[in-house]
This record gives C-alpha cells, sequence and structure tokens, in this order.
C-alpha cells in the first residue's frame, strides 16, 4: 500500500501494518521493493555490523519517520493537519484548542442570549412561553 496524496507527493512514513515500529515496511513501500527483502537485509546488517550500529539507526528511523496517515488526507486542510500534527503534535494541539475556545465563545453568547432578561419578555411578549 502506497502512500500517495492527491497533489502527486509521496512520504516516506513508517507503516501502520509493520512487525516492529513499522520502519522496515515504511522504507519498502517508499522505495517499492519487497519487504521480505528489507527485513531480510535489515537483520542480516544486525548479525554482521553488531547490534549497536543498525539498532540506533532503525530507532533513530522509528523516532524522524512520521507514521503513516491512518486516513489518506483527502483536501489540502487534511494534509496540512496531519503534517502539523506529525511535526509537532503541540502546535496541532494548539490548533485544536483554538477551535474548541472559539466554539465555546459562540456557545457562552448564546447562552447569554437565552438566559438574558430581555429574551424572557420577548417570549412572553409573543406568546412562546
Amino acid at each position: 500500500m502506497k502512500i500517495f496524496s492527491k497533489f502527486g507527493r509521496r512520504g516516506l512514513y513508517r507503516s501502520r501494518r509493520g512487525v516492529l515500529l513499522g520502519v522496515c515496511r515504511g522504507l519498502a513501500e517508499y522505495f517499492d521493493f519487497s519487504v521480505t527483502w528489507v527485513r531480510v537485509l535489515t537483520v542480516v546488517a544486525f548479525i554482521f555490523t553488531g547490534f549497536w550500529p543498525v539498532g540506533v539507526l532503525y530507532i533513530v528511523m522509528a523516532l524522524v519517520m512520521k507514521p503513516a496517515p491512518a486516513v489518506t488526507p483527502q483536501t489540502e486542510d487534511e494534509e496540512e493537519f496531519y503534517h502539523s500534527y506529525a511535526d509537532s503534535r503541540k502546535m496541532a494541539l494548539g490548533r485544536l484548542k483554538r477551535t474548541y475556545d472559539t466554539l465555546e465563545r459562540r456557545l457562552r453568547r448564546l447562552e447569554d442570549v437565552v438566559t438574558s432578561r430581555d429574551f424572557d419578555w420577548d417570549q412572553r411578549a409573543n406568546g412562546r412561553s
């Protein structure tokens, strides 16, 4: 399964269907190799170089590569949000908080109108109590 965006770009992502952090499957999908061969080459590299060089590289790649989107973004806004979330969760949480704060302010204004005395009198005057 290749991750292609609507805009023709394809990215290097950690696969969500991978065995161990999804690095090998992500590399295989990006370079269009068989995942089996990528895993075999990784294991051979582990054996012949010792654990540390390849192990550290594998962990660094797992930390650097973004996880593949669960749902392929359909619009530019969705793709922008995914990349902002994957790059900086703090920035994405800030964006969600701003959206929540805006909705909360609108709801408070609505509550203020509905619970005001003027609203009560208007309702009584129009016979809708």
